[in-house]
């Protein structure tokens, strides 16, 4: 591959939150395939869709649940 397409996909998939450490362990080609997959999402969708991709191909984990700042914890 091109290597202005590989850091073109790195850096869409940083500005769209991957964690820096996460995408680490992201292939090039899996960069890419998942790049041009947040291209054609909706912007207000990028940030959640990318997220769920990198847990559905196995490189992050899912958050766990835990008080939020709109939670209970926050009303104090």
């Amino acid at each position: 591959m091109d290597d202005s397409v590989a850091v073109d996909a790195k850096r869409i998939l940083l500005r769209y939150g991957a964690p820096i450490a996460v995408l680490e362990k992201v292939t090039e080609r899996d960069r890419i395939t998942l790049a041009r997959e947040i291209a054609r999402t909706p912007l207000a969708k990028r940030e959640k869709v990318l997220k769920q991709l990198l847990i559905d191909k196995g490189y992050m984990k899912a958050a766990e649940k835990g008080p939020t700042a709109k939670g209970p914890a926050a009303r104090t």
